[in-house]
């Protein structure tokens, strides 16, 4: 544990550094690139289908890796070297999306799927390493720092992005594809270069070290993969709380990778949308250091109910959204509570584990969420194709076809509601005394 601010700055950092990747490419433009370009010419259920199954494809697999990463990472003393490899690795598959010509969606997709998996990836290790530079006082607010600088971060290259695709000219682009092609060039470059504050300024607890054998350490991971499910069995306050964050995570999860493609789905403009996205990262990089204020009036744990409460609303006013306008007051809404409700989910975790295997327990942690974010994605996928194969006549005028596309995208979209609901009715039986409770009885038995 360390008071270090440079090291506390070296970690809120690699967030500014890797959410470039998350608003630029997951949330902006990849799916308009994707629906546009890549998939031309495809019926919009059909593109809507292979995006949502490619996010929850990769999702599964970062879901397999994580925990057995994340124990593996805590036998060797390593968790910054798989966190560079890992965000490296999506570095290089966010450049290479630049050189994937039009029409060619398998390439881009499957491209795209390991971008995410390096980000994933990286992050398992990002987040076991909280602990490295916080403590029991500071937490919730270092942890919600770190998502407040991602916003901003994020959101400041997003809006140069912006600008060149509304005045391509102006910056010495021949045109708008071009440019935003270009884009994925730029992430790569900013997401690289800002992760150098992380790997020279964060240190790692040197107590993992277990002198365990390199060739040797898969099979440990393995093992200790095991060894951690039956740990949770007696943590069961930290279990009950992964199983609330596995619901209501994936609906913030779903909403951010595909609600770009769900109001193109519903015919709104591109620029529009993006526009959207610029107000959540501006609106939510004040809004999660005043969510972390928040909860020290109310508690961590009812301001994660209130961030649920509020993607509730906004699903539900989803469903019956006309206007593009009304999208914009969506992307409000959702830019106050976002981050918060993230950043809190992380070190409310951190409260009902053992602080010594930070490592594997945060490897579950990222694994719940990644399973997690299967589940959404997939919904909506199926629920386009459902409303294109039942609803559809033999015959359709294009006019039948526009009108079943947006029902089907009603029908996704509301689905998202039903894990929030579900995540809050977990959420309201896990009690924190309980779970230090639990810590203390673990600690006694080994």
């Amino acid at each position: 544990m360390t008071d270090n601010r440079k090291a506390v700055w070296g970690w809120v950092l690699y967030d500014w550094a890797n959410s470039a990747f998350a608003t630029t490419v997951m949330a902006g433009f990849f799916p308009v690139v994707f629906k546009q370009y890549w998939s031309q010419g495809t019926d919009i259920n059909i593109s809507t289908a292979r995006l949502g199954f490619g996010n929850s494809a990769a999702c599964l697999i970062v879901a397999i890796m994580a925990p057995v990463l994340g124990a593996i990472a805590d036998k060797a003393y390593a968790r910054k070297k798989f966190l560079i490899f890992f965000a490296y690795l999506g570095v290089a598959m966010t450049a290479a999306l630049f050189l994937v010509p039009n029409g060619q969606w398998i390439p881009a997709i499957v491209i795209y799927v390991l971008g995410i998996i390096g980000f994933s990836g990286a992050n398992v290790f990002y987040d076991a390493l909280l602990p490295s530079v916080a403590n029991q006082t500071n937490i919730d607010w270092i942890s919600s720092l770190g998502f407040s600088f991602g916003y901003l971060g994020g959101g400041l290259l997003f809006l140069i992005n912006v600008l060149i695709a509304t005045m391509p000219e102006t910056f010495g682009f021949s045109d708008t594809s071009f440019a935003v092609k270009f884009f994925f060039l730029m992430v790569a470059a900013w997401w690289g270069g800002f992760s150098v504050f992380m790997i020279l300024w964060v240190p790692e607890d040197r107590s993992t070290i277990r002198g365990v054998n390199k060739g040797k350490l898969i099979a440990e991971g393995f093992r200790q993969f095991v060894k951690t499910l039956k740990k949770l069995r007696r943590l069961k306050t930290a279990f009950l709380f992964l199983i609330a964050y596995w619901f209501y995570i994936d609906g913030v999860g779903t909403i951010i990778k595909m609600a770009v493609d769900y109001g193109l789905s519903l015919g709104f403009s591109p620029m529009g949308l993006i526009v959207a996205l610029l107000i959540v990262q501006f609106v939510g990089f004040p809004a999660a250091i005043g969510f972390s204020q928040l909860s020290r009036w109310i508690g961590v744990r009812s301001a994660i109910f209130l961030g649920i409460s509020v993607y509730l609303m906004v699903t539900l006013s989803a469903t019956q959204m006309t206007h593009q306008n009304e999208f914009y007051i969506l992307a409000v809404a959702i830019g106050l509570v976002q981050g918060g409700i993230q950043a809190l989910s992380r070190s409310y975790f951190f409260r009902l584990i053992p602080l010594k295997q930070a490592g594997e327990f945060y490897g579950f942690y990222n694994m719940i969420g990644k399973l997690a974010a299967i589940l959404g994605p997939t919904l909506i996928g199926l629920a386009g194709l459902f409303a294109r194969w039942v609803l559809m006549p033999p015959s359709p005028t294009p006019e039948e076809m526009k009108a079943i596309g947006h029902l089907g995208s009603r029908w996704a979209i509301a689905s998202v509601g039903l894990l929030f609901i579900l995540g809050a009715v977990f959420l309201y039986f896990v009690d924190e005394q309980k779970g230090k409770d639990d810590i203390q009885l673990f600690e006694k038995r080994i």
